[in-house]
């Protein structure tokens, strides 16, 4: 029995001010895709779909938070799980601004085909120090899909981090799902992290990013391999792809393009490796690099007068 399962990766814009505007066309496109194409098991979004990136935030923006944010379950959740349901398909729709109680997360739900929230993950890298203003979460995320395999979940800066693609693989992982939202010039970059991390995991890779005023589109689903199968320009577009989870096992079992059987390699190798002890980075390695925060102009004219 192979484990075939079809995804569509939808890359769109939408306005940030327009949180009722922006379900009904989610709406739209995944009815759209359940009608034109059965075949089609999950239906992603990008990341901060509602109610969207509407500018860089310090912590001093809360408030701004709280206006845009809602518990997990909620109202917005409530909709979003309907239309799983009369779509009977998988659906992770992006991520959305999570209030729980003087806390806020940028998180991403799975809901089953039946409308049920079967996991929710907390962004554990936000964007800093522009993202300042959310909580960090702690908690990788996994979850099963009957009969087919492992999927992942991390959100946008996330996959600048290889040891979450890898914890996320280690856990057993065959498929990492990526929504993020980057207009700015390094999602080049961000292309050859995406085929790094399938690379290094062995395991598919799909980054889904959005379009339009904060969306520089160019998503892309990367296979196990390393290949890239489809990259989006930067118009609003769906990608579909039938994903092949026994590809995943082939290329863990015989290697990547049959030759580097690194997953297995790195099981049996009995290392251990010194540079996170205790949960931390190695002590004696970035003492000297200063704190993470915003650097304004004064600062940037006092490290230069420093000199």
């Amino acid at each position: 029995m192979t484990r075939l399962f079809g995804i569509a990766a939808v890359q769109m814009s939408v306005s940030p001010f327009d949180a009722q505007g922006t379900l009904d066309k989610m709406s739209d496109v995944a009815l759209n895709i359940a009608k034109g194409l059965p075949w089609v098991n999950m239906v992603v979004f990008h990341e901060l779909i509602v109610p969207g990136l509407v500018q860089f935030v310090t912590p001093e923006d809360k408030d701004w938070y709280l206006k845009n944010s809602e518990s997990i379950p909620g109202p917005l959740t409530d909709r979003l799980c309907a239309l799983a349901r009369k779509t009977h398909q998988w659906l992770v729709p992006g991520s959305m601004w999570e209030r729980d109680g003087d806390k806020m997360y940028n998180t991403a739900i799975v809901i089953s085909p039946q409308g049920e929230i079967i996991t929710k993950y907390r962004k554990m890298f936000p964007w800093l120090p522009y993202e300042a203003g959310t909580s960090a979460g702690n908690e990788f995320c996994v979850f099963e899909i009957p009969d087919v395999g492992r999927f992942g979940l991390c959100i946008c800066y996330d996959m600048w981090f290889p040891e979450v693609s890898r914890t996320l693989a280690w856990m057993g992982a065959e498929v990492i799902i990526q929504p993020t939202l980057t207009p700015t010039s390094d999602r080049e970059l961000e292309l050859v992290m995406a085929r790094a991390n399938a690379l290094f995991n062995q395991c598919y890779f799909v980054s889904i990013n959005g379009v339009g005023t904060w969306g520089g589109g160019r998503s892309t689903i990367i296979d196990p391999d390393g290949r890239i199968l489809q990259e989006a320009s930067t118009n609003q577009t769906f990608m579909t792809e039938l994903l092949d989870l026994d590809h995943t096992t082939r290329s863990r079992e015989y290697g990547t393009l049959g030759l580097a059987q690194t997953i297995k390699q790195l099981r049996d190798s009995g290392h251990t490796f010194p540079i996170y002890q205790d949960g931390a980075l190695q002590k004696g390695s970035f003492e000297k690099l200063g704190p993470l925060k915003f650097f304004r102009q004064s600062d940037h004219l006092n490290n230069l007068n420093s000199f």
